[in-house]
This record gives C-alpha cells, sequence and structure tokens, in this order.
C-alpha cells in the first residue's frame, strides 16, 4: 500500500484531536501530533537550548510561550519535526497530522520534505470549519485524559463523559491553557499565522478540502473517510 500524509487543520476546539485519534486508528497512521511530541521533548530535555538555523532557542521560553497560549518559535519546531518525519518516512509508516505545520515558516520546511518523501498525491488536507463562538465554547468546557493525553471534543455527546472513552483513564481540563482568555489568543495565532498557510499548501498543487466541524463526531469522521480517496 502506498505510504500517505493527512493533515487536519481547524482553529482550536475544531475536534483536530479527535478526529485523528479515530482516523490514525482506523487507517493504521502515525498519529504525528507535533504538540505532544514536542511536550514530551520540553518536559525531558536534558540540554538548556537547541540551535536551529544559527540561533539557540531555549526550552524554558518555548514552555512560557505554551503555557500563555502563544506557539512555539518556528525553528524550534521545525528541528524535531523534519527530525520524526524523516525517522517515519523511513520505516515505511503514513503520517496523520493534526494542525500543524503551524505557521509559515513551518509550512516552507516542511511541506517540500514531505512531497519529496511521500509525493503530492499522496498527501491529503483537511480543514475542520468551526465559528469563534464555538471555539471559545469548546475549549473552555474540553477535557483531556490522564494516560495518553486523547483529547476529548466538547458536545451533546461527550459532555457527561467522567472517563476517556479510548483508554478509560480519567478525564481533566488543561488549566491555564483552556481558560476564555488564553483559548482568545490562541485563536488570533491560528487567524494570524496559520490560516496563510492554507495559500502555500495550494501553491504547491494540494487541494484543501473542507468539513463542516460543528456535526457529530461521527458526522466530521465520516465526511473526512469519504473523502481521503477523492482525486477532486
Amino acid at each position: 500500500m502506498q505510504k500517505q500524509v493527512i493533515i487536519l487543520f481547524g482553529a482550536p476546539g475544531a475536534g483536530k484531536g479527535t478526529q485523528a485519534t479515530l482516523l490514525s486508528e482506523k487507517l493504521d497512521f502515525f498519529y504525528f501530533e507535533t504538540s505532544g511530541i514536542i511536550e514530551r521533548i520540553i518536559k525531558d530535555a536534558k540540554e538548556e537550548f537547541i540551535e536551529e538555523d544559527g540561533e539557540k532557542f531555549y526550552f524554558a521560553e518555548q514552555k512560557r510561550l505554551w503555557e500563555n497560549g502563544k506557539l512555539w518559535d518556528p525553528p524550534f519546531v521545525v528541528h524535531f519535526a523534519k527530525e520524526k518525519i524523516k525517522e517515519l518516512a523511513n520505516e515505511g509508516k503514513s503520517i496523520l497530522f493534526a494542525g500543524s505545520p503551524r505557521t509559515i515558516y513551518e509550512a516552507q520546511k516542511e511541506l517540500p520534505l514531505l512531497k519529496e518523501l511521500y509525493g503530492a498525491e499522496n498527501i491529503k488536507v483537511f480543514l475542520i470549519e468551526i465559528s469563534p463562538q464555538e471555539t471559545l465554547h469548546r475549549n473552555s468546557n474540553r477535557k483531556i485524559c490522564e494516560l495518553m493525553r486523547h483529547p476529548i471534543i466538547f458536545n451533546d455527546e461527550t459532555k457527561n463523559l467522567t472517563l476517556c472513552p479510548l483508554d478509560g483513564s480519567k478525564l481533566e481540563k488543561r488549566e491555564g491553557l483552556d481558560n476564555p482568555e488564553t483559548i482568545k489568543v490562541r485563536l488570533e495565532e491560528y487567524k494570524n499565522r496559520t490560516v496563510p498557510i492554507f495559500d502555500i499548501i495550494e501553491k504547491e498543487g494540494i487541494q484543501i478540502k473542507k468539513i463542516n466541524g460543528e456535526q457529530s463526531v461521527a458526522g466530521v469522521y465520516n465526511d473526512i473517510l469519504s473523502k481521503i480517496s477523492d482525486k477532486d
């Protein structure tokens, strides 16, 4: 089977993580959760900084940015993302990204690498669309699981859950990251730094398929699944 790349975009709370978990398990893709990968790297870092493009990036500063709703410095992200992409490609694995690349710099560095390793025809991009009001509502109420950090989208289907339906661990709120003021910062970051990436993707000859993100989790999942094999 041909290796593929799926990239899911959407504002904070659009359900990218939920869909990525479901789709990666269904299709046997590696779920490339950039935030999770780099959060673990920052947490376990033994060194004080890394160097990328001739500049030093300190782990303590990157941690502070993330805790305040800001994006990590793009070269810091790219340093680790490119290493992991090459490793996965060498292992013959398909990859599923959720919300990454997040900035123009990341897109300019990562997309050519993905095209080289997987081929443009094997890269599928989806934009899960929700309103700013829905973003605020979902993020201020959503939870993640204690064990594997699965994000659980907040809606009528999940609002009464106390345990993760995927691994059974306790659900908890992300303190700080999901308070209303931080969410507003994250939404501005998405508009100003992530949305402009869509032009770059299309210029690379890759189509972005839009998905209604305000339907049920199952509805979003089925829409994406049905469009993965579309040629148009």
